[in-house]
């Protein structure tokens, strides 16, 4: 049970209620349910014979700050309305209509007189004065790109206004898994010290260095392989292209732009390789190794991991070098930024589904004096780290700083060639003209919420994989908005039709299934066995999971997740029972589970593959049939001995709890969008900037190729962000 929003008589005096509605009930307090977007939603409803009186949340589940800010905003509204009909919030339509179908099923228990004149008693539209201003700096967009734009703008010492669609700032941010992308290199292996084995942290702090794991080397030792001749397209009109087959591509070159790159990093592994190499011979296990990490390995990664052809084979897509090396580069300046903004971070480089190395960098929080007291408070996760500490920084800079949520931006207004402010509305009615004298920043995200424009535009999914009733973890929000905006001027496109599907998704909505792919296995709901190894890039798990899958709860693709007791991936939560997409059960219970989620696979059959699976993870081999790069734990129980090696004698399977969660593909990131440059001025279908124009965040396209990696969206959504505040400020003064 999370918060609970009470609105007791005490609301009903501060409301009243509509008594020019003429319903009656038979007074007294009833209890209803329905189901919310992650679980039951239960309310008290108390009535006299004639209206509402106080509404009380007994139980809900709902996302905080996205779905659960429906039982403070609508409660107060339903009651003053004495009816269902207010409308749902932005950004929280399963939460909200969920909400007003507890509050129905209610009155209809108190035998409600008309329950049609209930359902839609609705509050008038009140006419309101028109607000126009003018700021700085103007955006659209108050997720985590452009927050970060804000902050920026606000610490360069603009003024800055930022217009939101939702009921409460966030955006998809906020719902993500809250790991960006970038190697830390004081925890790293670093040639000047190779042997060290702590670093210091730019807190002054001491910390021990990040340890390697099987399988980097292999890798490492492929990009060092790699042919240096220009990328052979040819090569692949006569072969299938297999995305993710490392040794097939690096037989066929690297195009161009990217071969410096290529050079570089082939000197830095060949350092690494000849303090390894000896230490390997002398016995001493990869995992023992300080794990190597640079940003020419995590630039090349981001170019072939992105690399990807269409589904008709005739169009090549990947990212532009320019804006991910910017993107990379940048990003190293991120850590020292939000730390001083109050985040706080866990000294860790950790792999998440379709990362591909091990530097995802996890923020617990932030301390923020948001009250002004001199004492900070502490906000938790994305909340904290993504939003009120950006938030906080900008909106205390400036007295004039301004955020309008529930404030939806229709049109850019465009005088003399160039953008001068934002037309809006909010949801009362309320008309907004915003002026910028700096430059708008367009920051509204994808539009991967938009299943329809999705399936219009795709490029690269097989046809049958994308349907109408295909979930999303985006918020509903995300339909894209601001690139019709910007097209709407002028703006040129580029990347259209390669959308993301998130593999890790919850089969009922969509929500992203957090969980770490390294101690976990996926299981074929067709067979009960691994059908793909779990480390590998989002769209090819995505291709395995419609293959190995089942169609169930209306969705194609389902399979399994399960995990054992530990994890790598902090605040993970297992061992509990979330309703409806997560089971805490031990193996003499799997069998009962499965049935009742209806996937007809043997229970002694996916314990088979796990223990097959634990064996080969405590031997330091890949697993049998279906391999896997990076594993960190097994799934039974195991003690290690001191050089954190397994003890096999100490397994045991029958005793664990296993997590189990059902999961299938969504649509997750769109890598089209706006066409932009390394200053993030919005282009023309003539290369030249839009004046006044600036994107950032997942609005714009060019940087990902065809699949993004894991942890590479927070990265670019802050870099990109705070680079469109600096360009706008530094274009002003042109």
């Amino acid at each position: 049970m999370k918060n609970l929003w009470i609105y007791l008589l005490a609301a009903l005096m501060l409301y009243g209620c509509k008594q020019d509605v003429p319903l009656t009930f038979t007074p007294g307090t009833y209890e209803a349910f329905t189901d919310g977007h992650n679980g039951e939603i239960r309310v008290s409803a108390t009535f006299s014979d004639s209206c509402i009186q106080s509404i009380e949340v007994l139980e809900q589940h709902e996302t905080p700050h996205v779905g659960d800010i429906v039982f403070e905003k609508l409660i107060p509204k339903i009651i003053k309305a004495n009816g269902a009909g207010v409308d749902a919030l932005s950004g929280a339509t399963v939460s909200s209509y969920a909400l007003i179908q507890a509050v129905m099923n209610a009155a209809s228990y108190a035998q409600v007189s008309d329950s049609e004149q209930f359902r839609t008693a609705t509050l008038p539209k009140e006419e309101k004065e028109p607000i126009e201003g003018i700021w700085d700096v103007v955006i659209v967009g108050a997720g985590g790109a452009g927050l970060s734009a804000a902050a920026e703008a606000a610490q360069l010492g603009n003024t800055v206004l930022v217009i939101e669609k939702n009921a409460e700032m966030g955006g998809n941010t906020l719902v993500s898994g809250g790991i960006y992308q970038s190697t830390v290199p004081y925890l790293v292996w670093e040639p000047g010290r190779p042997d060290a084995t702590t670093g210091v942290g730019y807190d002054g702090k001491v910390y021990p260095k990040v340890k390697s794991e099987t399988g980097c080397i292999s890798d490492l030792e492929t990009i060092l392989s790699w042919e240096e001749k220009d990328f052979d397209e040819s090569y692949y009109s006569a072969y299938p292209y297999v995305p993710g087959n490392l040794a097939e591509m690096a037989h066929h070159g690297v195009h161009k732009e990217y071969l410096p790159t290529l050079q570089a990093l082939k000197k830095e592994i060949s350092a690494y390789l000849a303090w390894a190499r000896p230490k390997l011979a002398r016995g001493v296990k990869e995992s023992e190794l300080t794990l190597f990490s640079t940003n020419n390995l995590h630039v090349f990664q981001t170019y072939y991991g992105g690399l990807r052809q269409s589904e008709d084979k005739k169009t090549w897509v990947y990212g532009s070098e320019r804006l991910v090396r910017q993107l990379v580069e940048k990003g190293q300046e991120l850590k020292p930024w939000l730390m001083s903004m109050g985040v706080n971070f866990l000294e860790q480089q950790i792999m998440i589904v379709g990362e591909m190395w091990f530097r995802g960098n996890k923020m617990t929080g932030a301390d923020i004096d948001t009250d002004g007291d001199g004492t900070p408070e502490h906000y938790e996760g994305n909340w904290g780290a993504y939003i009120m500490a950006p938030y906080t920084t900008f909106i205390q800079a400036n007295k004039e700083n301004r955020i309008m949520k529930a404030t939806t931006a229709h049109e850019l207004i465009e005088e003399k060639g160039r953008v001068k402010g934002v037309k809006a509305v909010m949801d009362d009615g309320t008309k907004v003209t915003a002026y910028a004298r700096k430059g708008v920043i367009i920051a509204t995200g994808g539009y991967a919420a938009n299943v329809r424009k999705v399936i219009n535009t795709n490029r690269y999914w097989n046809k049958q994989y994308l349907t109408d009733r295909m979930a999303t973890t985006n918020r509903a929000s995300q339909q894209g908005e601001g690139i019709e905006m910007a097209e709407e001027v002028g703006a040129a496109l580029t990347g259209m039709g390669w959308t993301q599907l998130m593999p890790m998704s919850f089969a009922d909505y969509g929500n992203i299934a957090f969980g770490s792919v390294s101690d976990g296995i996926f299981i074929s709901a067709l067979n009960g066995k691994r059908f793909v190894d779990e480390s590998r890039e989002r769209d090819i798990i995505t291709v395995k999971a419609f293959e190995n899958g089942v169609n169930l709860y209306g969705k194609q693709g389902v399979y399994l997740y399960i995990g054992g007791e530990e994890t790598t991936e902090p605040n993970e939560v297992r061992g509990v029972d979330i309703p409806g997409k997560q089971y805490a059960r031990t193996p003499d219970q799997l069998d009962a589970l499965l049935k009742s989620l209806k996937i007809d696979v043997r229970p002694e059959t996916v314990l088979r593959v796990i223990r097959d699976y634990d064996k080969a993870i405590m031997e330091g081999k890949e697993p049998i049939n279906v391999g896997k790069k990076y594993a960190t734990n097994t799934i039974g129980r195991v003690k290690r001995n001191e050089d954190g090696t397994y003890d096999p004698s100490t397994y045991s399977l029958d005793s664990t709890m296993l997590t189990v969660r059902v999961l299938a593909p969504a649509t997750h990131h769109t890598m089209g969008g706006l066409l932009v440059d390394e200053q993030r001025h919005v282009l023309d279908n003539k290369g030249k900037p839009i004046r006044g124009l600036y994107a950032a965040g997942e609005v714009t396209g060019g940087i990902h190729g065809g699949n993004r990696l894991g942890g590479n969206a927070l990265a670019e959504i802050m870099v990109s962000g705070r680079i469109a505040a600096a360009s706008a400020t530094e274009d002003s003064k042109r």
